[in-house]
């Protein structure tokens, strides 16, 4: 006997009790104490047992039905609506006609469980790193890490789904990137990657971006991030660098003993010029005067 039951059992026995002919019948104590034994007589009985039982069976498979129907409904809502954010795209999958050649974009869109399967494509530019273990013209090991910032072809997502699928970013750029970089960088010397590092990228862009290009994804900015040599190349560096450190002390120590000997030399010539006598000059000048008055 369950709760529900034991308590509209027990709201009988409250009414009949309240009722007038009850109360005049248990008057009688022989027949309070019959109408107690049919009742202990009924919930002993099997065909009682076995009606509590049902009703109890009842309710609760009827509440696990709730359950289970909102369940369902659930995941039928989980798996057949969904939200496509600013700067995304979606291509639909499905089952019959295979990948549908239009993508739909931003807001809520539904698909059909089962039947349809929805993949979303981030569309905004994205930065890439790949790392490049090469050598170069001269040859010396160098190790570069490169960034690009790439996005795919909004018209083509359908058919980048088709042959590459939704990671194509991870599996082009770093194959493409690499073999593009391995022939770049063998065309320079090492010190042409440092000291003309723009003409590189020029370049690496010129070779890149078209190779992407075949795979529907447009790239839009390549970087050196990271530039490496072997140990040789930079003590070979360190070293050129002391020389040329000491060249520039030599050629500053010989334009200061320039300057000195200039100096000297300025000041030698003038101490050679003879001094100007004011006061001989000035008696001149006025006896010259008063001869003319005379």
């Amino acid at each position: 006997m369950d709760a529900r039951s034991f308590r509209v059992f027990l709201k009988k026995i409250a009414q009949k009790a309240a009722s007038h002919s009850f109360r005049e019948k248990i008057m009688d104590a022989r027949s309070f104490h019959e109408f107690l034994k049919k009742i202990a007589q009924k919930a002993a009985s099997a065909s009682f047992r076995e009606e509590i039982f049902r009703k109890a069976a009842f309710n609760i498979g009827f509440n696990l039905g709730y359950v289970g129907v909102d369940l369902v409904f659930a995941v039928l809502e989980s798996s057949s609506i969904y939200e496509v954010d600013g700067g995304q795209r979606t291509v639909i999958y499905d089952r019959y006609r295979g990948v549908i050649g239009e993508t739909l974009g931003e807001g809520t869109d539904f698909v059909v469980p089962w039947l349809h399967r929805h993949t979303i494509f981030d569309i905004r530019h994205i930065p890439r790193t790949f790392s490049v273990v090469t050598h170069t013209k001269d040859p010396q090991w160098v190790h570069l890490i490169v960034r690009v910032l790439s996005r795919p072809e909004v018209c083509q997502l359908p058919r980048i789904y088709q042959t590459l699928g939704p990671m194509y970013d991870e599996k082009v750029i770093p194959s493409i990137g690499d073999e593009v970089m391995k022939a770049v960088v063998a065309k320079f010397k090492a010190d042409e990657l440092i000291t003309d590092t723009p003409r590189v990228l020029a370049f690496i862009g010129e070779k890149l971006i078209p190779r992407a290009k075949n795979f529907n994804i447009v790239i839009d900015n390549v970087a050196i991030i990271h530039m490496s040599f072997g140990n040789g190349f930079e003590n070979d560096v360190e070293g050129n660098l002391v020389e040329k450190q000491e060249v520039e002390r030599s050629k500053s120590l010989v334009a200061k003993a320039e300057e000195e000997k200039m100096a000297a030399i300025i000041w030698a010539q003038g101490e050679r010029v003879p001094k100007f006598d004011f006061g001989c000059h000035l008696g001149i000048w006025n006896g010259f005067h008063r001869a003319k008055e005379d």
